[in-house]
Order: structure tokens, then sequence, then C-alpha cells
């Protein structure tokens, strides 16, 4: 794959900066692409402040694009950019994948957990500090448990107890408060397997954290497992969520070396703070629309 960076020193991202427009493009490669938006940006009085870009192929491949940029009072604007992009730029390059959109509006993240607080606390910690660019609007758990943690962040809690007997009732219960309210969903170590019907009807994506020692280690008490193999490395995946049980399209992962002087216990808490990173990472790169899906495979712009 062939890839290009063109970056600007420390162009802004923040929330904190207004009038920054996100442009996201998919579609055949083909020489001119590049040339043809920059035109439009010029023309739209828009100034390029980040450039990403990616093609699998230099003559028949599939193209990337990443583009932030700096419009004076561009929410007067983007209807009437979007509504010329298509004209313009979309319907002769082809381009069936792409959006123009406001930078700086946070998205909306709804959060599944389980018992395991560790990546669900992180999340909402990095989301209060600003490190996040999202609007955490509900955590929903099949246990109790986290529900004063959760709420002294001023962020509502919905228990929906699941067990074989009323899967499909639960998961249409959470339909009902996802559905159409959110922009992504979470798993933040969510202990249920989420049913194709689930996604198939949820309307946003979903990404879900998980150590990486699978399917090597699948069951119960995974680090102890880890530890009686006497594992070298230790990891974490985040990715999409599919139908495909583990096997969505990934996009952050990291390890971490540990020795035989291991515990199953520091193993298990070594691996809570490699999946802590790895998910926040994720998130973060998902909701400033840095993960391009293809197929079962992605472009990351980090």
């Amino acid at each position: 794959m062939i890839t290009t960076k063109l970056s600007r020193p420390h162009p802004s991202e923040t929330l904190a900066k207004a009038e920054l427009g996100r442009l996201i493009v998919q579609c055949a490669d083909r020489p001119g692409i590049i040339a043809a938006i920059s035109a439009f940006l010029a023309k739209h009085e828009a100034n390029i402040v980040e450039s990403d870009q990616s093609t699998t192929d230099p003559e028949s491949g599939h193209f990337f694009l990443r583009m932030v940029f700096h419009r004076k009072d561009l929410a007067g604007h983007l209807d009437e950019m979007t509504a010329s992009f298509a004209a313009d730029i979309a319907e002769t390059f082809g381009m069936t994948e792409w959006s123009l959109s406001d930078a700086t509006t946070p998205k909306r993240v709804a959060i599944m957990v389980s018992r395991y607080d560790h990546c669900l606390l992180d999340l909402l910690w990095r989301a209060r500090r600003g490190e996040l660019p999202v609007d955490i609007g509900l955590v929903i758990s099949n246990h109790a448990d986290l529900a004063p943690e959760v709420r002294s962040f001023g962020v509502p809690f919905v228990h929906i107890p699941i067990n074989k007997a009323n899967k499909a009732e639960a998961e249409a219960q959470q339909l009902q408060l996802l559905r159409g309210n959110f922009d992504l969903v979470v798993l933040a170590r969510y202990m249920q397997i989420l049913s194709s019907d689930f996604l198939e009807q949820l309307d946003c994506p979903v990404i879900n954290i998980h150590h990486s020692f699978l399917p090597a280690f699948v069951g119960a008490s995974p680090y102890l497992q880890a530890k009686t193999r006497g594992v070298k490395l230790i990891g974490a995946t985040a990715h999409y969520v599919t139908e495909d049980l583990d096997e969505g399209p990934i996009i952050e992962q990291d390890v971490a070396r540990v020795s035989h002087h291991e515990t199953a216990a520091s193993l298990e808490r070594r691996g809570a703070d490699v999946e802590r990173s790895v998910l926040s990472r994720a998130v973060l790169w998902h909701c400033e629309d840095r993960v391009l899906r293809l197929n079962n495979s992605t472009v990351v712009f980090a």
C-alpha cells in the first residue's frame, strides 16, 4: 500500500477551535482526484490544514483521503458545500463513499459494559478532560454494579439484565435506547455476544476491545491460561463488531512484554492497561474520522 501524509505543524483538531471541516473520501483511484478536491476547496474559500491519502495501488487501486480544512463561517456554508461536492466532484469521480462534516461537532457515543470497569472509567475520564471528542450520553450494562461510578460522571446508567431466556427482549430494549440516538457504540468489556439481528437493526458502528490471546486462550481465565503457557507478550485488539465473532476490521493493537516473574493477577493488571490505551486510541481515531474501512480491513490515518 502506498501512503502519503502532508500536514502543517500542529493542525488544530480540538473542539475549542471553530470553523474546521472534515472531508472523507473513498473511491477507485485515478489521476486528478487531489487536484479537483483542492480546487473545490479553494473555490469555496477553504484552507487545507491537514491532508492524508493512501492508495492500494497507483494504477488500479482503491483511494482513501482524509482532509481537515478551515472555512470562515463553516456552519453557514456546509450544506452548500456538500451539495456542490456531490455534483461537481463525487459524481465526476464515481465516489460512493464520502462525507463533509463539521470537525468541531463531537460524536454521540454510548457504552455497553458488564462488570469490568477499567475501560469504561478510562473513557469517561478522558471524555470529561476533553481528551476524546465525544459526548457520552448513555451507559448500558447487564449488571448494576457500576451504576454509582457512572452516575458520578453525570452520565445516565441503564441496567438491562440479560440471559438466554430474555436475550431477544433485552436487545429490543437496548435498541430502543440506542437506535437513532448515537453515532457509535463502544463495548468496554461487555461480556455478551451481540446477535446478528441486533447488529443489523443498529444504525451505527460498534467497537469492541478484547485481549489478544484470542483465539489461543478462549473461555474462562485467559490470563491464568497465559501464565500456565509461559507467554512472553500480552496485548489487546480493538476492532469493529461484525456478525463473525472477534473477526471484524481491526482498528488498533498493542502488546507489552512480560516475564516468568509475572503472576496471573499481574498479567491481568498489565493487560488491563493495554486494553485501556488501545480502546481509547481506537475510539479517538474513529471519532476523528481517521479510520476508513474497506471490506474486512482498515486504513488508519493516525
